[in-house]
């Protein structure tokens, strides 16, 4: 807050449930013009509206009639609006940016800001524009807001939202009074019998989260069958259910909700005793997002993953994408042969991709310094003097990274369900935060395996620590596991090395 107040960028880093809505709202009241809080959770929006109660806040989303949405901004035209929510795909209409520019905002606001970084595990194409946006304004003082971001998405957060040096407060990723522990299965139905149980079982209200639809809908019906008031969510419902089971089980009339990776961003409920993942997430980063929504209200809770070795084939299959050069190419030619900026929907239909697809393609592009999004949402060549085909090149080098990446996710996956060190050293870690005592309350502690585990002093190489490597470039010593150490590459994601041929073959420098 006192950052915010002394005008300074800021990003804030805080688990679900910190209190993220205060940092913004309490400094707002003491400035002077309107606040623009960017968010992608239309519930949420509504829920901070309401909750804003004698304060002047409004918001304009798709889920709002034209004249609501009309009536929002002849209040912020005249003033009377201390509270602006919007969704990240109003900043495509030039009406909403003069409307913006014209309130002359004191503060910015870009809650969920994992969202702009490719590195993220929600990655919104939306959110690419707001950098420009923000410059286009001036560039107000801006506060980042996410409740997980290991370090590579902070670097990306402050790079895409053009923040200036911008102030990081990153703390309070432990969660102590979330019990963590995996359970191991080979056999799928074996382990769907205990993830029914478990839920059976604990003390309500809970979420199952599944990999698929189809077991989503399976859990719940299993659930029902057992008396349990169970209810599916995920995409493939009408809105109209996802909205009965999200109000239902807010309002306490839904002991357990099984869903998709679809549920659960914005939902204000402290009193979820437990998260269960009946397969294995696709990053660390959004398994840790999930089971953060157990125990908000500082009571325990329980965050189980049933783990199955075979599921992690489906994560790397997922993780290894390709992309298609000539796309790429044909979207680079495209766009230095237009005259002006083009929208995203008229170059899908000329290239003939689907728009989820283009949004890929665009961001890759984007980041080889080919494409550039301008203020609009429109699309435009950079005055580049290179090839389509050098560009389309460099832009599928990244891509390839990003693959890399990701399959070294999935790899610290299963570095934290095998690991039989504490757990939540192994979680703090990857998030960049050390904790150097065992935690008591994980499953590893309770069994006695992680207090054999190494010291981190014993480490050649200080956690935290920035080095090197030949082949692979910089990174950030993340993990000291005894005869080996874990490093976060910039390029290829998180490896874990030897230190046996590090030292014999001298792969790396501290830097």
């Amino acid at each position: 807050m006192e950052s915010v107040l002394a005008g300074r960028d800021t990003l804030v880093v805080m688990p679900t449930g910190a209190g993220k809505s205060a940092v913004y709202q309490v400094p707002a009241l003491l400035l002077d013009g309107p606040t623009v809080v960017v968010s992608p959770l239309i519930a949420l929006q509504r829920d901070q509206v309401e909750s804003l109660t004698g304060r002047k806040a409004v918001a304009a989303n798709s889920s709002l009639g034209k004249g609501a949405q009309e009536e929002a901004f002849e209040r912020l035209a005249a003033g009377d609006v201390e509270f602006l929510f919007l969704a990240p795909e109003q900043l495509a209409k030039p009406e909403v940016l003069q409307a913006l520019a014209d309130a002359r905002p004191a503060l910015v606001v870009v809650d969920e800001a994992h969202c702009v970084s490719s590195w993220g595990h929600d990655f919104r194409p939306d959110y690419l524009r707001l950098g420009a946006l923000i410059d286009q304004l001036g560039h107000p003082p801006v506060l980042a807001l996410t409740a997980t971001a290991s370090p590579p998405v902070r670097d990306e957060v402050v790079e895409k939202l053009h923040l200036r040096d911008a102030v990081q407060v990153v703390h309070g990723f432990d969660r102590p009074n979330l019990h963590l522990a995996v359970e191991h299965h080979r056999d799928d139905d074996e382990r769907r019998e205990a993830v029914v149980l478990r839920a059976m079982g604990e003390a309500k209200p809970g979420i199952v989260y599944t990999a698929t639809r189809k077991s989503a809908e399976r859990y719940a019906e299993a659930l029902a069958d057992l008396g349990i008031d169970a209810g599916a969510y995920h995409a493939g419902l009408k809105a109209s259910v996802r909205e009965d089971v999200q109000t239902r089980f807010t309002a306490g009339e839904l002991d357990v909700v099984v869903a998709t990776t679809a549920f659960g961003m914005g939902i204000d409920k402290a009193d979820v005793r437990f998260v269960l993942h009946a397969e294995v997430a696709d990053s660390l980063d959004s398994y840790y997002q999930e089971v953060g929504r157990a125990g908000r209200d500082g009571e325990p809770a329980e965050a189980v993953l049933f783990y199955r070795e075979a599921d992690l084939g489906l994560r790397s299959f997922f993780a290894s994408g390709g992309v298609d050069d000539t796309q790429l190419r044909k979207v680079t030619t495209l766009l230095q042969h237009a005259d002006e900026p083009v929208s995203p929907t008229e170059l899908a239909d000329e290239v003939d991709v689907s728009p989820t697809r283009l949004v890929g393609l665009v961001n890759l592009l984007e980041e080889a310094g080919a494409v550039e999004v301008t203020p609009s949402g429109e699309l435009a060549a950079t005055d580049s003097e290179e090839s389509p085909r050098v560009l389309a090149e460099r832009a599928a080098a990244v891509a390839e990274s990003h693959r890399k990446v990701d399959q070294s996710r999935v790899a610290m996956m299963r570095g934290y369900a095998e690991t039989q060190g504490c757990r939540r050293q192994y979680l703090l870690a990857y998030f960049g935060e050390q904790r150097d005592e065992a935690c008591g309350h994980c499953d590893t502690c309770e069994s006695g395996s992680a207090e054999a585990q190494p010291d981190a002093a014993d480490s050649p190489y200080d956690l935290q620590s920035k080095v090197a490597h030949e082949q692979w470039g910089e990174g950030v010593v993340m993990r000291y596991e005894g005869d080996r150490i874990v490093v976060l590459f910039e390029e290829v994601g998180y490896r874990t090395l030897s230190l046996e041929a590090v030292a014999a073959r001298s792969l790396l420098r501290a830097v």
